[in-house]
């Protein structure tokens, strides 16, 4: 649980160091050269870096003892301050930029020293590609042998897939940056800096819709993968005491907080010490077969001669 929640503070802090010099130089870039596809990524930037300190935020936030008013802690705001990232990559990002490249588009300005603006693109590629690779170094024990779509789809821990796809992202819409400002530069005609523009406000609309899907599905509510379940349910029958599992429902209160909730069925015959003994030893392999695994609600039931499956 700990290497997680390191793997994904590692990441977030080499994506806010690497955004903040970026985002300084592309406003730089932006002011020099009137570029509107260097301002879209300047913009762009800047989410990306306010989305690393939500995300710092979160992770803090979520670092709070539970209470009364929240008796299973505060794990959920590393999802709430995710699904926050994702609005505001959309609304700070992708709706900038198309404004921009609308107004650029309708009214073309010709560039002033594109050569600094093409640099500083390049620099920032530059940084851009360190930031991504460290997330995909921190991502990759977590991704395992699936796909990296896979991983983004079923990972519960929030922060990583909106690095991954921020990074991702951001070096893809610098290729559309650089192709604007190139093309410009080649034909004279300032339409292609808006056509480059546009083209990263419908990057970043798109990166922003996944995570907003994700990120809300995982604050609603997801309950363990199919391998934790196997191993969970394997670990509850590893005991001859326990003949079935009824019913198990379970839920991610946070990337490291499983919440475990299962009615299972005793061998007929026992007396209390030996049902709460049987429980406490199921307890334990829970935790060891589901790491993540924090509250766990065991309900023991008999079998009766003549019962429904479900209604022991």
């Amino acid at each position: 649980m700990a290497a997680q929640g390191e793997d994904s503070a590692i990441a977030i802090l080499a994506a806010l160091g690497a955004n903040t010099g970026i985002m300084i130089a592309k406003f730089i870039g932006a002011f020099i050269t009137g570029s509107s596809s260097m301002l879209a990524e300047a913009v762009h930037s800047v989410a990306d870096t306010g989305n690393e300190a939500l995300l710092l935020l979160g992770r803090k936030r979520a670092d709070q003892p539970a209470d009364s008013l929240h008796p299973f802690g505060y794990s959920r705001n590393r999802y709430f301050y995710s699904f926050v990232v994702a609005l505001v990559l959309f609304t700070m990002g992708c709706l900038f930029a198309v404004n921009e490249a609308i107004h650029k588009i309708r009214f073309p300005e010709e560039l002033d020293s594109p050569t600094v603006a093409i640099v500083i693109l390049l620099v920032s590629m530059v940084l851009e590609a360190a930031s991504f690779r460290t997330a995909r170094r921190q991502s990759a024990p977590l991704k395992g042998k699936h796909s990296w779509w896979h991983f983004i789809r079923d990972t519960r821990n929030p922060e990583l897939p909106v690095v991954l796809l921020e990074d991702a992202g951001a070096l893809v819409g610098l290729v559309f940056a650089l192709a604007g400002v190139g093309l410009t530069m080649l034909t004279g005609n300032a339409v292609w800096d808006g056509v480059g523009t546009l083209f990263i406000g419908l990057l970043l609309g798109t990166n922003a819709i996944v995570l907003i899907i994700e990120t809300k599905s995982l604050l609603i509510g997801e309950g363990v993968t199919a391998k934790e379940d196997s191993a969970i349910r394997a670990a509850l029958l590893a005991d001859p005491r326990i003949v079935r599992v009824i019913r198990m429902q379970t839920q991610y209160l946070g990337p490291s907080d499983v919440l475990v909730n299962a009615k299972i069925a005793m061998r007929p015959g026992l007396d209390i010490a030996e049902v709460g003994a049987a429980i406490d030893a199921a307890d334990e392999r829970i935790h060891e077969a589901a790491p993540n695994t924090g509250t766990v609600y065991l309900e023991p039931d008999m079998i009766r001669p003549g019962s429904r499956p479900d209604r022991l």
